[in-house]
């Protein structure tokens, strides 16, 4: 009979301990740690292990990278060409924000060629159905099926009647082999290995949906992003605005595309000139900035909204919608020591135009721009776009990708653009905050 040893796992770290306590010793959570008893009996001697075969690279490399297109350019981008036959896939994202819709999207469109299965572990085979029928998908070869076992899934896999499995989610399955919930850091991990084992011995591409935390973190272990070969994440606002697929790992190519789509009544369609669509409803006023930002390898056009009004309470407010509330109060106070403009009595709301997320450091003069516009009422012309980032002592300092900047800018009929000291004939060298605010809102 197989001798089995008692371990606590971490919820949280997935770190393993001997002995249950009240808090995880390594990352000081509190009641985290669950009970599993692991097989000790099954590992093997050096008698009886076998000895590895190397190959050489000239004959494991293969001759071309085989790659399935997905008929969405924007996630193809993303992928960098299609899905790698063989890969782990992981997507992820906030509920409603449409990784079901997309991934239905993506099985009917591979199935017109390749034998695809949807695998359900949340949903009925009539709620897909269902939704398959709203987006237009009903006449479709897609096979479907409904289950929570790891093992059948894996078996399936491993059954080569299929090229893409897409299982959704990998927190609703669970192995008969752990006896800890669905969902939890054992069943997580021993279930994607599972279903990534079958995968690479079926050069099967296996598509993972993932569920994330309140923070916007992949939930579950660390090891599962380390596991897979594509990690996406799938972003936006849930009630409109645009959504914005990322790769944050990519073995089979870069992590600087970005996707781009907007949410219809047949699923998402990939967007393809953004900057046009943001700035179509633009109204030129005081407070109003438009900058040139970076999307992965993408220049977009976007426009930065300031509201600056007295405050009626004692301490000032400072809401920023789709921008880092805490870089937006560092812009503040640099503003105030710097340029001697006076926020202190002031509430301040930043909002960035379609539901775009802002993090790059580039923003940094737009931002400022636009609070001190609003400040003063005064308005920027309004064929110029605005990019650079500032310093604490009130500087301007360079950003990459400020060709690409420029170009986007002139597509759309701007003239040029106020930035950082820089080569380029276009760009309206500015050296510090103050004498661009001098220059720039007192013409």
């Amino acid at each position: 009979m197989a001798k089995k040893t008692p371990s606590y796992i971490c919820t949280n770290c997935g770190e393993a301990s001997l002995s249950w306590s009240g808090r995880c010793p390594y990352c000081q959570e509190w009641n985290t740690l669950e009970l599993q008893e692991r097989d000790i009996s099954s590992s093997k001697g050096i008698n009886k292990s076998f000895q590895l075969k190397p190959e050489s690279v000239s004959v494991a490399i293969k001759d071309k990278e085989q790659r399935l297109e997905t008929n969405l350019s924007e996630v193809d981008a993303v992928l960098g060409g299609g899905i790698v036959k063989g890969s782990i896939n992981l997507l992820a994202g906030q509920p409603g924000i449409g990784k079901s819709t997309l991934l239905l999207q993506l099985a009917y469109n591979l199935s017109k060629n390749n034998p695809v299965l949807y695998v359900s572990a949340e949903e009925s085979l009539n709620q897909v159905a269902l939704r398959a029928s709203r987006l237009g998908h009903s006449k479709t070869d897609l096979m479907l099926v409904s289950s929570t076992s790891a093992e059948d899934i894996a078996a399936t896999v491993l059954s080569q009647k299929f090229k893409v499995v897409i299982v959704d989610s990998i927190q609703a399955i669970n192995a008969s082999d752990i006896s800890s919930n669905a969902g939890s850091v054992s069943q997580i991990t021993y279930c994607s290995q599972l279903i990534s084992s079958a995968a690479k011995r079926s050069d099967t591409a296996v598509i993972l949906v993932g569920h994330v935390t309140k923070e916007g973190s992949i939930a579950g272990p660390k090891i599962l992003e380390h596991a897979v070969d594509v990690a996406m994440q799938l972003e936006g606002d849930r009630y409109g605005g645009f959504k914005l697929l990322r790769a944050t790992k990519n073995r089979y190519g870069s992590t600087n595309e970005t996707g781009i789509f907007e949410m219809s009544e047949t699923g998402l369609k990939p967007i393809l000139n953004p900057s046009k669509q943001l700035l179509a409803e633009r109204q030129v006023s005081d407070g109003s900035i438009i900058l040139a930002t970076m999307e992965g390898s993408r220049a977009l056009l976007v426009e930065v909204q300031a509201l600056v009004n007295s405050s009626s309470y004692g301490y000032p407010k400072r809401t920023a919608s789709g921008f880092d509330i805490n870089r937006l109060n560092l812009l503040i106070a640099v503003l105030e020591k710097r340029t001697k403009l006076n926020l202190s009595d002031q509430d301040i709301y930043i909002n960035i135009v379609g539901g775009m997320q802002i993090k790059e450091p580039a923003a940094d003069l737009a931002i400022c721009l636009s609070i001190a516009s609003a400040a003063k009422g005064m308005k920027l012309k309004d064929d110029l776009v605005v990019f650079g980032e500032i310093g604490l002592s009130g500087e301007i300092r360079q950003v990459p990708f400020m060709e690409k900047r420029l170009n986007e800018a002139k597509k759309l009929g701007f003239k040029g653009a106020i930035g950082p000291n820089s080569k380029n004939s276009g760009i309206n060298k500015v050296s510090d905050l103050r004498s661009c605010l001098n220059t720039f809102l007192n013409s």
